[in-house]
């Protein structure tokens, strides 16, 4: 048992740096970082503001919780989104985020990844959300989360149909609190 809380302390100060550096540095556009409670350092409350030029969800202001393990850096965080959830091809209907990069470090069971594609302790809070933010450039709709997101944005590639450009602008507005 001593083992284990010793390592929740340590991610905890881990945290507690990584959350300091997010904080002051300047060189990170578009993310603002902060607790969703002050007693809690393993849950954090995350802004991701998408830059005006991003095709499909330029604008929007993004909510989500990032929540660390006790176990963390060796193990994932979890992101999920928070009202409104973004349609998007890598975010569940629930809102949770799914990304190669948050996935466990173990291999791949459907063998979809390469185990250098998933969770390694040298990520951290940073790498995560700007892997986050090129999400929203760059949907990923090969093994999707949201499969009705997926199958829009192929037709929108193809030319077929704007209903996915149509919902991602409505998510924006939302995310803005136009709607």
């Amino acid at each position: 048992m001593a083992s284990s809380s010793t390592s929740s302390l340590a991610a905890a100060a881990l945290l507690r740096r990584q959350l300091k550096q997010m904080q002051t540095d300047k060189d990170i556009p578009g993310i603002s970082c902060g607790l969703v409670n002050d007693n809690n350092i393993f849950e954090w409350e995350v802004m991701l503001m998408i830059s005006d030029d991003c095709k499909y969800y330029g604008g929007g202001n993004f909510r989500a919780h990032l929540v660390f393990p006790p176990t963390y850096p060796l193990m994932p965080p979890k992101l999920t989104f928070q009202s409104p959830i973004p349609f998007h091809p890598n975010i569940y209907p629930t809102g949770e985020l799914c990304i190669s990069i948050l996935h466990p470090p173990e291999e791949d069971k459907y063998g979809y990844e390469a185990a250098g594609e998933r969770w390694s302790p040298v990520q951290g809070p940073e790498s995560i959300l700007l892997s986050v933010i090129s999400l929203f450039g760059e949907p990923n709709d090969e093994s999707p989360a949201n499969v009705e997101a997926a199958r829009l944005l192929r037709e929108d590639r193809e030319g077929k149909s704007k209903e996915f450009r149509r919902r991602c602008r409505k998510c924006v507005r939302e995310s803005l609190g136009e709607d």
